[in-house]
């Protein structure tokens, strides 16, 4: 072997190893659209298309109010169908009875929602525009708050309703360095390695913000033994089956002991509950998730476990009467 045979070899070998090592980085690092999120308290991530392709056979033609098929009409995007991932900023509001209730979103949705008549509908439906970082951010009103969109690339859609405009400013210049593969707020930073590896949906942070009520998580019914700030890590896994998971880190060992034993007891009475509820598809999805529920502590954590077969799940998020649920405008 000649030398210059031996150094082509060893140029393509270093080539390969190079690429070998972004795809495993790229493996590990959050999804792009996670990355764009700015600050934030919590972060929740939905992949939609296996979730999609996992329900597909058991998905009912959607109820459409005229305001979202005259959204259709004129933009060509219907959310059920073309959208494709969803990662969603929540940030804590200090009053809990203004507009944004106790939380505001930031979000970054990705699919097949961009193009020419979308940039009509905004303009014909925005109180005003700015153009920032090259790109130009509609205005508009809703339900007493304003919400900001602007579209990011061919298939990126961003979206906030925080009351000043600085987290969609944010995610505009996170676009730019979007390629870095660890780029993304603190909070994903701090805990995504938590999240187990090949998750359709995830969250991280304080995410049970939407489901507050006087500074405690409700969740069923139920009042968690959770405060609204508590840190959690959730994640859906598909592996044959549907793996659910929710942990807690808790303030101490101590006090996780202490949450392990109250869940553990809420888990119980949510059976006992749930056990006397008619048959039928939704009733019989959430019996098996509560039938499956385990509660276990490691510690100063406290894990929350369920797994259902994909037509147990399919029972509990689309039930007998999801098509007579109807569809809505604008996230």
């Amino acid at each position: 072997m000649n030398k210059r045979t031996r150094r082509t070899l060893l140029v393509v070998a270093a080539v390969l190893v190079l690429l070998a090592a972004a795809i495993f980085l790229r493996s590990k690092a959050p999804p792009e659209a996670a990355r764009l999120l700015p600050e934030s308290d919590g972060i929740v991530y939905v992949n939609l298309k296996p979730l999609r392709a996992l329900l597909k056979k058991d998905l009912q033609p959607p109820h459409r109010i005229a305001e979202y098929q005259q959204f259709i009409d004129a933009t060509g995007i219907d959310w059920e169908r073309d959208l494709d991932q969803a990662a969603i900023a929540l940030h804590h509001m200090d009053d809990p009875n203004g507009p944004n209730g106790p939380v505001a979103y930031s979000m970054v949705l990705v699919g097949r929602l961009t193009g020419d008549h979308l940039n009509q509908w905004l303009g014909q439906h925005a109180t005003s525009r700015e153009n920032y970082a090259g790109h130009t951010v509609y205005s508009i009103p809703s339900e007493g708050r304003t919400v900001r969109l602007a579209q990011i690339g061919y298939d990126m859609l961003a979206i906030s309703n925080y009351p000043t405009a600085e987290k969609i400013h944010s995610i505009l210049d996170r676009h730019s360095t979007a390629a870095l593969p660890f780029a993304g707020s603190t909070l994903l930073a701090r805990h995504y390695r938590d999240v187990p590896l090949l998750s359709l949906a995830w969250g991280v942070g304080q995410i049970g913000l939407p489901l507050s009520e006087r500074g405690h998580i409700q969740l069923f019914g139920f009042r968690l033994p959770l405060e609204q700030d508590a840190t959690l890590i959730a994640s859906i896994r598909w592996t044959g089956a549907l793996r659910v998971k929710v942990e807690e880190i808790a303030p101490s060992e101590e006090a996780a002991t202490r949450q392990a034993a109250a869940l553990a007891t809420l888990v119980t009475l949510a059976r006992s509950f749930a056990q006397p509820l008619g048959a039928n598809t939704a009733n019989d999805g959430l019996k098996a998730l509560l039938n499956n529920a385990e509660v276990s502590q490691r510690h100063d954590r406290v894990v929350v476990s369920a797994t259902l077969t994909g037509s147990e799940f399919s029972h509990l998020t689309i039930g007998e009467d999801s098509s007579k649920n109807p569809a809505t405008s604008l996230p």
